[in-house]
């Protein structure tokens, strides 16, 4: 602890556990505020700067899991850093709110995968068949898209063998759709393939918890790759980020 009651920098950091230069960093993004400097020109750190270096540490460690979350977070963590404690905890609860509805989204295109996968008539396609062109049309999706999709093994479409060209049934316009509610709703293509492996070797329960649970071996390398467990994980961050803050209000009460 440097003279005076303050911190230095390094004692912010290993608070933290994290490098000074990151504390360094964290004063630049707007993350903390800049602190006091003695006559010698080293910094002076507060407890309220460790508690906000914790904070801010809490809303952004780990793998990020979307850009709207991720911009929710960052804007939090400003808005603390700035002292307005009482705003923060209003924008804590909105962040809250925020990882609420995302969660209502991929479990939403969950259920509609399973539905379909159990033959239920609400999730059924049509009784058409189509082209390429006319496919993309009938999912709400583009004909690259649908062919990205093709690429990555989400979806097997057969050719009419009189004139060779793709031939889109029920059964592939029903999946192209399940495969364009799980991919809006966030699920990573990695999810998706692990799903529609499974669904070609027949299964059609449990497909929710195949699109969460990365098979043995296999590295989860984004938050999508695992989306429920990861914004069950940012549910339980939210609703700490909260509870922190009050605590810091409390203390100067």
């Amino acid at each position: 602890m440097a003279p005076g009651g303050f911190f230095r920098t390094v004692d912010v950091a290993r608070a933290a556990g994290v490098h000074e230069n990151t504390v360094r960093l964290y004063v630049e993004w707007g993350f903390l505020a800049e602190p006091g400097r003695a006559p010698n020109g080293y910094r002076l750190w507060t407890v309220d700067h460790i508690d906000q270096m914790l904070f801010a540490r809490l809303a952004m460690h780990g793998m990020w899991p979307g850009r709207r979350i991720r911009e929710s977070a960052l804007a939090l963590v400003r808005r603390a850093a700035t002292g307005d404690l009482a705003g923060a905890v209003a924008d804590a609860r909105v962040h809250a709110t925020l990882v609420e509805q995302e969660i209502a989204r991929a479990e939403s295109a969950a259920a509609f995968l399973e539905r379909w996968a159990a033959g239920n008539a609400d999730a059924a396609a049509c009784d058409e068949f189509y082209g390429p062109r006319e496919a993309a049309v009938a999912v709400g999706a583009t004909p690259g898209q649908i062919r990205n999709w093709e690429r990555n093994r989400l979806v097997a479409v057969p050719k009419d063998p009189g004139t060779g060209y793709r031939v889109y049934g029920p059964d592939q316009v029903g999946r192209l759709r399940v495969v364009r509610s799980l991919l809006l709703a966030g699920y990573s293509v990695m999810a998706v393939l692990r799903m529609a492996t499974e669904l070609d070797r027949g299964r059609t329960t449990g497909l929710k918890d195949v699109l969460n649970t990365p098979r043995p071996g296999e590295e989860a390398l984004t938050a999508f790759d695992s989306w429920l467990a990861a914004l069950a994980e940012q549910k339980a961050r939210a609703g700490r980020l909260v509870d922190m803050l009050g605590s810091r209000i409390d203390t100067l009460h």
